[in-house]
């Protein structure tokens, strides 16, 4: 599988293939959900990489892959965000040119078993740094994280209840160096086969050791989802249709109901009639209910997406308020310069407002939930701090209406899974339009998803769990260690580099003897 040929130092032709290369991880992900095509998605795209005749062209190899590679995992924002979508996957796409070098440095030519080893611990630390700082909030957040396309493989879930997504994907990145390894260089399968081994030990090892959540009774947890509302009037319309499902859930002895994001689009200190008929469903149906206000505050300037829970005597005063935005759809970072993206696609008119801290709230029968709002349940450090501060559940509220008909609401939902799993808590996914989900303490799924396509209610029996999770525990670990590698990589080829520039010493010659000098006689 040696690439060769005076073609592939074309750059149009390295640029295309390296584009296509760096897109196929996208298929690992819902809603074709390949998992196993994770573990070799990227062969293709390393090997290309190690082929490069020069740096330059490595660089320019993982630049164009890790375009593809974004545009791939983001390519439902296409009809929202058209050309800039591009643009945002150019810039960071740029992100991986460094790895484009490190893998032509350790893998180019016939690598020595030193080699091999060392680029089975750097190439995943150096994947790791890239998605660390592409999972900022400004970039987009961590969507679409390697690890995570792993979201249905209980073996993996218990795995990230020790490292997270982060653990996740430095295996998955690992095996395809092992594969690139054997598939392209013949002399080094060795050492390769040798890291394999070594790997599997290691996440074995692990997967043993992680301590299983302990189980601690269950809750009854309602979700509410009124489907696609079109029309002028569609916030009174939904609200009407949420109000009729939730009605439906009385007698049900429900602990907790949960509505998805912008579910109510009034603030209800303004329209105390709307916090009045949320109120009656809450004695109707004896149990709270979480709705998301989207609207502008009455209390303070701006618009703020909240979570608000609310009683048998109306609102209680749990109050959540977003604190991480989405780029472009809920704000434009920089809007003064760029605030042209308003005109090209659907971004956001007016910047939402951020909220300044986690909550976690007391609902009805004594239970402790932790709320986060639409994307917040991609990042993994949201529900780590929740559990952390005693939450039972994980809730996310969310709407994905604008991408009804792309692979985003499935994505989306199995990010629960991780959240759960990563914590030991269960968590509940709740939409406005789909899917909706509920995943166990172990990321497993309980019932069914309310797809894109229904318009209802459903009751889960939602199992809770007690204990720590070493993620929990020690946070993100795995991280700090690939950038210890990196460091330490970093400080042994600048002394590498230090050695060589320094100037030799001179030859050493022996001094000339003089005319009267003699050589000595040896003794008898």
């Amino acid at each position: 599988m040696r690439l060769t040929g005076d073609w592939l130092e074309s750059r149009w032709w390295r640029g295309a293939l390296a584009l296509l290369a760096g897109a196929l991880p996208m298929f690992a992900f819902p809603a074709p959900s390949l998992w196993w095509f994770a573990y070799v998605a990227l062969v293709p795209w390393i090997v290309l990489i190690r082929s490069a005749p020069t740096a330059r062209h490595a660089v320019y190899d993982g630049w164009l892959g890790g375009l593809g590679y974004m545009l791939a995992v983001h390519h439902w924002l296409l009809p929202s965000l058209h050309v800039f979508t591009v643009v945002i996957a150019a810039l960071l796409g740029a992100l991986w040119a460094p790895w484009g070098l490190l893998v032509r440095r350790f893998l180019s030519g016939v690598p020595s078993p030193g080699r091999v080893a060392a680029a089975l611990v750097v190439l995943p630390s150096g994947w790791l740094a890239v998605e660390l700082v592409r999972s900022w909030e400004g970039l987009g957040g961590p969507w679409g994280l390697l690890g995570s396309s792993q979201w249905e493989v209980q073996p993996a879930l218990r795995l990230a209840s020790v490292g997270g997504v982060w653990l996740l994907s430095f295996l998955v990145v690992t095996v395809n160096v092992v594969v690139a390894v054997l598939a392209s260089v013949r002399e080094s399968r060795v050492p390769a086969v040798a890291g394999l081994v070594a790997t599997a030990a290691a996440t074995s090892a692990a997967w043993v050791w992680s301590p299983r959540p302990d189980a601690d009774g269950g809750t009854r947890i309602a979700i509410v989802q009124p489907g696609v509302v079109d029309g002028s009037d569609s916030g009174e319309k939904r609200f009407a249709r949420e109000e009729a499902l939730t009605r439906q859930l009385a007698g049900q002895k429900l602990d907790l109901i949960v509505w998805g994001e912008s579910s109510v689009g009034f603030d209800l200190a303004d329209r105390p009639d709307l916090a009045d008929r949320i109120a009656a469903l809450s004695r109707l149906t004896d149990a709270d209910i979480m709705v998301n206000v989207d609207a502008r505050r009455s209390d303070r300037p701006g618009i703020y997406k909240s979570s608000v829970l609310v009683g048998p005597q109306g609102p209680t005063g749990d109050r959540y308020d977003k604190m991480r935005l989405v780029p472009f759809g809920e704000y434009i970072p920089a809007r003064s310069l760029l605030g042209w993206a308003t005109s090209v696609g659907k971004a956001a008119g007016e910047d939402r407002r951020r909220g300044s801290e986690q909550v976690v709230m007391n609902v009805g029968h004594g239970l402790r939930v932790g709320p986060m709002v639409c994307f917040e349940s991609a990042f993994p450090d949201m529900s780590r701090h929740l559990a952390e501060d005693g939450a039972e559940v994980l809730l996310a509220q969310s709407s994905t209406s604008s991408f009804q008909s792309s692979w985003a609401p499935e994505q989306h939902a199995s990010l629960a899974a991780l959240r759960a799993a990563e914590t030991g808590r269960p968590m509940v996914h709740a939409t406005l339009t789909g899917v909706s989900a509920v995943y166990g303490p172990s990321g497993q799924r309980i019932g069914s998803w309310l797809g894109t396509d229904v318009s209802g209610s459903e009751v889960y029996e939602v199992p809770l769990a007690r204990g720590v999770t070493p993620y929990v525990r020690f946070g993100d670990w795995p991280v700090h260690a690939a950038l210890l590698v990196l460091a330490a990589l970093g400080a042994t080829e600048c002394l590498r580099s230090l050695r060589l520039r320094r100037p030799a010493p001179p030859p050493h010659v022996p001094p000339a003897r003089t005319a009267h000098e003699s050589p000595a006689r040896p003794g008898r």
